[in-house]
């Protein structure tokens, strides 16, 4: 058997029986010294993930060059054994081998999987240091693994250098911005689009979770018509996704319009719909739909009850969370997992059995987590209830130290309890541990354009008539009966200063702003990247009442709908 037919024998091989047969006679007749042979055959076991065949075959050989030692990397980054791929790879420059385009790649990726950011830089210094850095599937690989690594900034550096730029790094780098700058992600597709390139569904897709991330009506309804115009079915992945993207941006009915739209369907999709239903506290919708799941035959999973359970959750169903929690092991064969457990935990806070959240969680087989301890935390918050708040905060400590999220909430549990001393401690550990505030940011749609405001901003252009509508709503509301909850404010300071920075929380400017330039009769929708605060839910409440405005907040937790003086929460978030 001649080297040409060998290789001709292994392109059809489809699985590891054949090229194992293939390898044997390759052996017998002796063109497994043909080095070519040789790496055809690693080439394939690796393609096939057939790892451990590949390394006897490696190992034999007496004589190997740069394509072997590129296949024997490039296998065992596709097999996920990182440990091994970087093992090989400083072989290859221990040996003197110069790394090329095709294994630089794969080392490379494998840091990426392993968000390993400091494999990763020196992995950076070998390709400057062999002039590889003009290469454009390395440089392509570099920005996807910087990206990955949330070194956002960085992946950017070397995306604006790179000389060629294909569809793939584009959406690698939108799909960046979309983890940590939603606004910059959409900003990034815009350019994409005036370069000429054309997206494909991958980049779609990414761009729709680009959205949802925002929550921008407009942008949304840009990116719906630029999905139908051009042609792009509603598959799973992107029809899926565009639920989701509605959902998060304020509107179910129009999630639900998705969902009518699309052919086909599976477990996820109804999963994202009975979601969508259950952010906006539509619990009762979000079970329905689950029952008309089940009417068509679709079999629940592990994402299904969460979506369910959560749904019922934020809309107070507490019998219906306990009996859908129940039946789910069996009756529907799917094991409990942390995620369960922290919506049963959050169900039952909601009703006030903090004792009984707490049984649920002592009694759990599964690892917990601080999603878990973090929804005691908050039933315990807003209950009052001090013994247990500690148990929890400190079992959150103990998981994620470096958080200062937990640091603040237990901090507010102890402002609210008059207890400034140990505030004063909490604050002293953050400082003397480096941790800082995550400052409180608010974005709101106005004429097709996205606005952010901080506590106290004065760096919009209408600043003046936003401060004059504030202190309109702001005695509007007092004359109501409206009385500042200065417990929200964690500084020991005085009463009237406590009220001057709730005043101008970043919700409470978005809002003024909102109603000069929204027209009456559409809502005001606002996003907010932690939870809103219970002084700015109350004000939101009555400036729906007083306004006669419908207000939509989406904050780090949950939606909001403020209508007539009432929120879809129950007043519990």
């Amino acid at each position: 058997m001649g080297a040409e037919f060998c290789i001709d024998l292994l392109l059809r091989c489809r699985n590891v029986f054949h090229i194992r047969q293939v390898h044997a006679n390759a052996l017998v007749n002796g063109t497994i010294q043909d080095l070519v042979v040789a790496n055809k055959l690693l080439y394939t076991y690796a393609q096939h993930k057939a790892i451990s065949d590949a390394c006897s075959l490696f190992d034999g050989l007496t004589i190997r060059d740069p394509k072997t030692w590129s296949v024997m990397v490039g296998g065992f980054a596709k097999v996920g054994d990182h440990a091994s791929c970087y093992a090989t790879f400083r072989e290859v420059l221990r040996c003197g081998v110069t790394p090329d385009n095709y294994t630089l790649p794969f080392v490379i990726r494998a840091c990426r999987d392993r968000k390993d950011l400091q494999m990763g830089c020196v992995i950076h210094d070998v390709v400057l240091k062999h002039g590889l850095h003009l290469d454009h599937f390395v440089s392509a690989s570099l920005v996807d693994m910087y990206a990955k690594c949330m070194v956002v900034e960085d992946a950017r550096r070397l995306f604006e250098r790179m000389f060629s730029k294909d569809l793939v790094t584009w959406t690698v780098m939108i799909g960046a911005y979309a983890d940590c700058n939603a606004y910059e992600s959409l900003v990034l597709f815009d350019r994409m689009r005036e370069e000429g390139f054309v997206p494909d569904k991958v980049a779609m897709v990414t761009v729709v979770n680009a959205c949802a991330k925002l929550g921008a009506m407009h942008r949304a309804r840009f990116v719906n018509e630029y999905i139908v115009r051009n042609g792009f079915s509603l598959d799973v992945i992107l029809g899926t996704a565009m639920i989701d993207m509605y959902a998060k941006c304020g509107s179910v009915e129009s999630a639900r319009e998705v969902f009518d739209r699309m052919k086909e369907k599976n477990v996820i999709s109804w999963s994202a719909m009975i979601a969508a239903y259950g952010y906006h506290g539509r619990g009762k919708e979000a079970i329905d739909f689950f029952h008309m799941m089940l009417n068509c035959a679709i079999l629940p999973n592990r994402i299904t009850f969460v979506s369910l359970l959560h749904a019922c959750s934020h809309a107070g169903l507490i019998e219906e969370g306990l009996r859908f929690f129940n039946s789910m092991w069996e009756e529907h064969a799917v094991r409990p997992d942390v995620k369960h457990y922290t919506c049963m935990v959050d169900l039952l806070g909601r009703a006030g059995k903090l004792d009984e959240a707490l049984r649920l969680i002592e009694a759990m087989t599964v690892e917990k987590d601080e999603r878990l301890w973090s929804a005691m935390l908050g039933a315990c918050r807003i209950h009052g209830n001090m013994e247990l708040a500690e148990k929890a905060a400190n079992s959150l400590l103990e998981l994620q130290p470096q958080n200062p999220g937990h640091y603040v909430l237990l901090s507010n549990i102890y402002a609210k309890a008059g207890k400034w001393e140990t505030v004063a401690k909490f604050r002293d550990m953050m400082t003397r541990r480096k941790l800082k505030k995550v400052p409180g940011w608010t974005w709101i749609e106005v004429d097709n354009k996205t606005y952010q405001f901080s506590v106290g901003d004065r760096s919009h252009p209408q600043s003046k008539e936003i401060y004059e509508m504030l202190m309109i709503l702001i005695k509007k509301l007092e004359m109501a009966g409206y009385v500042p909850d200065i417990d929200f404010v964690l500084q020991d300071v005085e009463e009237e200063v406590k009220k001057e920075m709730l005043y101008t929380h970043s919700e409470k400017l978005a809002i003024a702003f909102g109603l000069i330039g929204i027209p009456e009769g559409e809502p005001i929708r606002i996003s907010k990247n932690l939870r809103v605060c219970g002084d700015c839910h109350t004000f939101s409440k009555m400036v729906s009442a007083i306004m006669r405005r419908s207000i939509i907040v989406r904050d780090a937790n949950r939606f909001h709908h403020f209508s007539n003086g009432t929120c879809s929460c129950g007043d519990y978030w």
